[in-house]
């Protein structure tokens, strides 16, 4: 495992991506704005590189993870972005989410410069990172998605590629488009049962083998004291933040005004976590939305 990996953006979702990597064999070394990021990766096993614009230099495989369309703008783009830097024949591989267009107009200008590129947004959360149980998304070129699938599969379960570059945004942003839309019905379906004098773990328990079944109830669930080990039972600290929610359903409601989709569901649930954002939850995880309208959310 002689490959020089740079992996830039070592956050929430990153850093458990890149150890699993490092647990894996290979050597990475790990950029961020933070410093204490950069030294948990250390102490971790990875490896703090000095100048990352002599780090993408020689690197064989460069996996950003990275919070918006702007931030991975920057970071390829320009007379100093990763796409100037790389040598020929290295293999971008960006985790982020973000636009599609912005994930189109990068591998084009990475295919410009000999560069091979796929855009692969993940689902699965900080757990599934953690686990390396992510599902990755993928959109670009399938020989490019073949080079860098022994990587996606040191950090992820289920591997799919969706079409050509830009592909895995839009498919992720349907994702959480849904997920979102799933969050609020649940917590709604919820609060509704104990404001009739349900147990929220009975109400829960009933859902989830009847046809209201989905992922936020059985493996996410968003009332305090259902579940062990999610957000809910630790005060909504830590997991996929609101704000980053916000974000998502923001692309997906851009994209479908861009192709003529109608999405009135994705635009009210856009609309509902702006208002829990603007409450002051914006970095509570996602499944705090149980909480919108009531004290203290």
């Amino acid at each position: 495992m002689g490959e020089q990996i740079v992996f830039i953006g070592l956050g929430n979702m990153g850093l458990p991506m890149a150890h699993n990597l490092v647990r894996a064999g290979h050597g990475v070394t790990g950029f961020d704005l933070v410093a204490a990021s950069v030294q948990h990766f250390v102490d971790g096993g990875g490896l703090a590189g000095a100048d990352l614009n002599a780090a993408v230099a020689q690197a064989d495989i460069i996996i950003t993870m990275l919070p918006a369309s702007r931030h991975v703008q920057g970071a390829y783009l320009g007379e100093h972005g990763i796409v100037a830097r790389a040598r020929a024949g290295a293999l971008l591989i960006d985790c982020s989410t973000i636009a599609p267009e912005v994930s189109r107009e990068v591998a084009a200008a990475a295919q410009a410069r000999g560069l091979r590129m796929i855009d692969a947004p993940v689902s699965g959360g900080t757990a599934g990172a953690a686990a390396g149980t992510l599902t990755f998304m993928v959109g670009g070129a399938e020989a490019d998605l073949a080079s860098a699938r022994p990587l996606l599969e040191q950090m992820g379960k289920n591997i799919f590629h969706a079409g050509p570059a830009g592909s895995g945004q839009t498919v992720k942003i349907c994702n959480n488009m849904l997920l979102g839309i799933l969050m609020i019905g649940t917590s709604e379906a919820i609060r509704l049962g104990m404001a009739n004098g349900l147990d929220p773990k009975v109400v829960s328990e009933v859902m989830a083998k009847s046809s209201g079944r989905n992922w936020t109830l059985e493996v996410y669930n968003p009332c305090p004291g259902v579940a062990d080990n999610v957000p809910a039972s630790r005060d909504y600290a830590g997991g996929f933040g609101v704000d980053l929610m916000l974000k998502d359903l923001g692309l997906a409601v851009e994209s479908a005004s861009a192709s003529g989709a109608s999405v009135p569901l994705g635009e009210l649930a856009q609309a509902l976590y702006a208002r829990h954002s603007q409450a002051g939850a914006g970095g509570l995880d996602f499944s705090s939305i149980y909480r919108l309208d009531q004290a203290g959310s």
